[in-house]
């Protein structure tokens, strides 16, 4: 199933291609996923749980978005490129962003928003993904990397 999943994405006009790693990108999304909390902790200390809901989110996905731009993974479709890191790293590395994205579109489009305590939740688990994610970015090798994009065309 998840493989159909995977041609579809690869499918798609903008979805998942694989590239030449990018490092320089790579950092200035994790740079761009720490600003991102930083803004969501405003938010959250101003009250603002709809957008502290969306830019936690956001944060998660720049995190993640990291990962994929240092191994040579590009992509504009966010299913997919969670997909994608589902794959190389495991359901329990998306988990938290997956569950974190269901409420930013509750929150968005239906604005159905968690009380302040769930909300207050989601940003320490949000600060806790994005550390995850600096750290393997971090230290990633040439060899990684290029062990993960053979393992995302294999399993096309």
């Amino acid at each position: 199933m998840e493989n159909k999943k995977l041609n579809w994405c690869f499918g798609l006009k903008d979805g998942l291609r694989i590239v030449e790693p990018n490092e320089r990108l790579a950092k200035a999304y994790l740079e761009e996923a720490k600003a991102s909390l930083k803004r969501a902790e405003k938010n959250f200390s101003d009250q603002d749980l709809l957008w502290t809901t969306v830019v936690i989110y956001y944060a998660e996905y720049y995190a993640l978005y990291s990962f994929l731009q240092r191994i040579g993974v590009k992509c504009e479709n966010h299913f997919c490129s969670i997909l994608a890191v589902d794959i190389l790293l495991g359901k329990e590395k998306t988990e938290i962003i997956n569950l974190h994205k269901e409420k930013r579109i509750d929150a968005q489009y239906y604005m159905k928003v968690d009380k302040e305590e769930q909300v207050g939740s989601m940003l320490q688990e949000a600060k806790i993904f994005v550390s995850v994610f600096d750290t393997l970015v971090s230290n990633l090798n040439e060899k990684e990397m290029n062990t993960y994009r053979e393992q995302l065309k294999k399993s096309v």
